[in-house]
Order: structure tokens, then sequence, then C-alpha cells
């Protein structure tokens, strides 16, 4: 697999001079012109982007799966997800801008340590976050503000940028959750499958081999793992690991109350590979062993 390891590569694959900071940039994409280059084909970076895109004309490939780079307005990437870009396909006039920062730079400060929390830089492209004027506007004005910092290299820059990139993902977040509200319609879709899905794959506990996952389900779903935990958890208060939880310790309460089925059955066909762990998952969300529960029923 192709690598993009540094800022300064990149600025030569968009035909772009040298970055004025090393492991950041502000990248107007209106003045670069992507290099005829293999690596398109197949890439990994080693950096975070945040894509800011108006009139982007591209298709672009995650996995197996091709996506309209014009749908959405803001998009994230992590170090090391597998990408394709399809240049026959992009138009040259695409507008808009990238925030790229090298993993690097985040040594050193608490946002290292954060920075997975921000569960959007692992959604599909076809998430995408869509702003309001206003919204764009205030992430224009921090990108601006982090393109200047970028002139002034000295040993505030590391800390004034990494505030400013700090804020611009806590917009987003705000904004994500915004998105999932106001979108009332598709949201509801999505948590009707969701439940659907639950349901059916519960309806014949008996055939159930291991565990649910969150995976699992997002892939069926066809969105991202992030994106259906942080949809959940805004609509219902809840992310999927949860509502797994709930749905397996409901079936198992039915099971021991209107069953003979041993413990170590009961927690087979619910997907475990050992009892005891059921029973440590069971106590911890009811406060009661699942013998202590069955005596209690009975």
């Amino acid at each position: 697999m192709n690598t993009i390891a540094s800022i300064s590569q990149f600025h030569r694959l968009l035909s772009l001079p040298e970055p004025k900071h090393p492991l950041v940039s502000v990248i107007n994409l209106s003045e670069s012109i992507f290099l005829e280059d293999e690596i398109w084909k197949g890439f990994v970076n080693r950096f975070y982007c945040v894509a800011l895109k108006r009139n982007a004309k591209v298709k672009i490939r995650y996995g197996q799966k091709h996506y309209d780079y014009d749908k959405g307005v803001l998009s994230f990437t992590a170090p090391n997800q597998v990408q394709y870009l399809d240049l026959q396909n992009m138009q040259c006039d695409s507008a808009g801008y990238l925030l790229i920062f090298h993993e690097e730079f985040l040594l050193k400060h608490s946002l290292v340590n954060t920075i997975s929390s921000y569960g959007f830089f692992s959604y599909a492209v076809n998430e995408a976050l869509h702003l309001s004027e206003d919204e764009e506007n205030n992430l224009l004005e921090i990108l601006q503000k982090i393109d200047k910092e970028c002139q002034h290299i000295d040993q505030h820059t590391q800390e004034i940028i990494l505030s400013q990139i700090e804020l611009l993902l806590n917009y987003s977040k705000r904004f994500y959750e915004r998105q999932f509200i106001t979108r009332k319609s598709g949201s509801h879709q999505l948590l009707t499958k969701f439940e659907t899905y639950l349901n059916d794959y519960f309806e014949n506990s008996s055939s159930v081999k291991g565990l649910l996952t969150v995976h699992q389900i997002a892939e069926a779903m066809n969105i991202s793992p992030n994106y259906l935990s942080d949809l959940l958890r805004i609509q219902t208060g809840q992310n999927t690991q949860q509502h797994i939880h709930e749905k397996l310790i409901s079936k198992a309460k039915e099971k021991l109350s209107i069953t003979e089925l041993s413990i170590s059955e009961i927690a087979y066909q619910l997907g475990f590979e050992h009892s005891q762990s059921f029973s440590t998952l069971f106590k911890k969300k009811t406060k009661l062993s699942p013998l202590e529960f069955r005596q209690s029923f009975n």
C-alpha cells in the first residue's frame, strides 16, 4: 500500500509549494492540481485531514464502496485509513479547503489523548457534515487563523494551532449533533432499522453464534460503527454497545423466567463462549446473579 508520509509529500502531489509548517497545513483546493500518480489508486496518510468542500467533484473509495466527494460539506479522515482517489472524474472547478496535521504534531499535547473521542474521524464519506452558512463561516475563520499562525513558527506555535484545531473539532461535534436531530427522517429510519436488526438477531437465539458486535450491526446497516453509536447516543442516550447489552439482558431475563435451561445453556444461546462472562455482565446490569434472578422470580 502506498503511503503519503509527510505534509511536504502531499503538497508535491497537489503541485503546491513547500508547506509553511512541516507538520500542519491549510490547503486551498482551488490552487491545487492533483498530479497524475499511481499513488491515488490506493494510499494511506500519516496525518489527519479535515476537508471543507465547496463544489468538489471527485469520487473517493473507502474499502469496496465508492462515494461522491461532493456529498456533504465537511468530512474527516484519520491516519492509516485506506483511500482511493478517482482523478478521471475530478473537475477543475473544485473549491474548498483541507486542514492536514501530522500525528506527530499532537505529541506532548492533551489532544493526543482526546482526539480519538471525536468519532467522526471514522465516519464514512457519505456520512459527512452538512453546514449552514454561519457554521461554515465559523470554521473558515478558524482555518484562516491556523494558516496565518503557520507563518510564525516559535515556541508558542504548536499550542496556538492545536487550540484552534481543538476548537474546530468541538464546533464540528456540536454541528454533527445538530444534524442528528434536524435530519429526523433519516435518523428515524436508521433507528427503526437498528431495532429491527436487534430483534431479528435474537428472535431465534438458539442459533446465535458468538456475541453480537457493534461492527457486525454497522456493516449490516451499511454505516460506520462510530456514526451509528453517535447517532444512538444523541437520539436515545445510549451507544450501540449499551443497546446490545440491554437486549442481551432482556432476552436473558426472559429465558431465566420461562424456561428451565441451565445458566450455561442460556449463556451459549446468547453468544457467550463462557458462562462466567455472561454471569458477570448480568450481575453488573441487574445487581443479581442469573441464579439469584431466577430464584427471586420464582
